[in-house]
This record gives structure tokens, sequence and C-alpha cells, in this order.
């Protein structure tokens, strides 16, 4: 299969698993890989993702171009709404685990995650310059937003590569760990996710996004609105009694 997906408790795992081709991606990978992330999404059982690679050398290399056609025909049609990197609403945390190169596409799953954690050994670039295209997925859009303006256009404009450590001090990662470290590390911060209510975590997150395209003002009422959807759940009465009762809560989702 060449994307697996699996689950441990509330935690999904996804796996992009094409190591020959240092998991490059085909149209049909693509679609694969949108169907899984649509599946965890309506899995009102799942509360958090980790996305990785196969293999100790690659996250995720981006479009396979054998599978491209040359006129660009191939690599627009996996770019439909509904994507990862494009459209797909998805107020779930996504963690990117990232173990080895992290390329063009491969990049932008990565930014279109909301924690990436690295190995040592991951490198980071967005290099279709290089090949005659821009990236595509999304990558002119997010890497300005999250890391200072002029680098992003360093690394875009010149198709550079940096290495885990460039891309932690850039603010790219949120941590740099050992490989077989790697998805111990996701998965604990996965875990510390799932401890608090998980319809805060989404509103929280979906305040955080929608929030940056808006003007403060607009930005505060959003954000009064969603606060006040998740004081009217039955997680924020079992947060308040369990505060009150000084144990740990038992959040449901509801």
């Amino acid at each position: 299969m060449p994307v697996e997906y699996h689950k441990e408790g509330r935690i999904a795992i996804i796996t992009i698993n094409f190591p020959e081709v240092l998991n490059a991606l085909s149209p049909q990978a693509l679609i694969e890989l949108t169907d899984v992330l649509i599946s965890f999404r309506d899995d009102p059982q799942l509360w958090v993702g980790i996305i990785t690679g196969a293999g100790e050398k690659a996250f995720c290399t981006g479009m396979n171009l054998k599978t491209a056609q040359p006129d660009g025909q191939g690599a627009s049609n996996t770019r439909p709404e509904g994507t990862l990197v494009r459209g797909l609403e998805l107020w779930k945390p996504l963690i990117a685990a990232v173990n080895g190169y992290a390329f063009g596409g491969g990049l932008e799953i990565a930014l279109a995650c909301d924690i990436r954690i690295a190995s040592e050994n991951a490198s980071f670039g967005l290099t279709e310059v290089t090949l005659g295209l821009i990236p595509g997925w999304g990558g002119t859009q997010r890497l300005p937003r999250l890391i200072p303006f002029g680098k992003a256009a360093e690394l875009i404009l010149m198709g550079k590569r940096i290495d885990a450590n460039e891309a932690y001090n850039l603010n790219l990662v949120n941590k740099v760990v050992p490989l077989k470290d790697l998805m111990t590390t996701a998965k604990e911060w996965a875990v510390q996710i799932c401890d608090s209510a998980p319809l805060s975590v989404r509103a929280a997150k979906e305040a955080l996004y929608r929030g940056q395209d808006m003007a403060l003002a607009d930005g505060l009422r959003l954000e009064t609105e969603l606060w006040g959807k998740v004081m009217a759940s039955k997680d924020f009465a079992e947060g308040w009694k369990a505060f009150l009762e000084k144990r740990k809560p038992v959040y449901r989702g509801e």
C-alpha cells in the first residue's frame, strides 16, 4: 500500500510508503493520502494524526516526476480542492514526523501539518525552481508565514536545502531528535494533546488558522464565537468538575 494507516488509541498514524522512490507520491497515492485524511477527520474516536515516511532516508520528496506529464497536467490533476495542501478543512491536529528528506511537495505536506518534529538526519527544501517549476502545494504561501520572509525567499528562489538544525533555528521545525526517537517523541506529543479536551483543541486550531487572515477585531470575534461553543460543551463541564475535584478529566469529545 502506498499509504499505510493504522490507529493507536486516539492517534492515527499515516505512513507514506514508497521508500524505493524516497516516498515520492504518484497522483494516485496523493488521492489515497487524501482519502486517509478524510477518514481520520471523520472518525470521532481519533483526535490527533501523525504523518511520516517509510524507511530512514525520506519523509517525502514530493511528486514522483515519472508519473507527471511534461506539460504539468499529471501534477496539476493531483491538486484538486480538498487535499491536505489545499482546501481540506481539518481541525484535528496533525504532527509531521520528518525522517530524512522533505523536499518539494514533501516539505509542503509537512508545512500543512501543525507541528513538525525532525530526525537529526532530516533535510528540507523547496527545490521546484531547479526543475523549472514553482512550489505548487502551498509552499510559497505557508513558508513565509512560518519563517522570516527573506529566508523563505532565499530557500524558494534558490531551491536551497537546509539541515535539521538550521530548520530548527528558523522555527521551521519544533524539535530535533535522534532518528531512533522520532516516532516515540511524536507519539508522546500526540498523547499530550489527547490529554486535553478535543473540541477545545480543534477550536483553538481553527482560531489560529482562520485568524491569520483576519483583522484583529474580526479575529477576536471569531475567538469569542468559538469560546462560546466550547463553553457549552460537556467536555468543559467535565474539565471544570475535574479541576474542582482535583482529578484528571475524562474527555469524550462532546
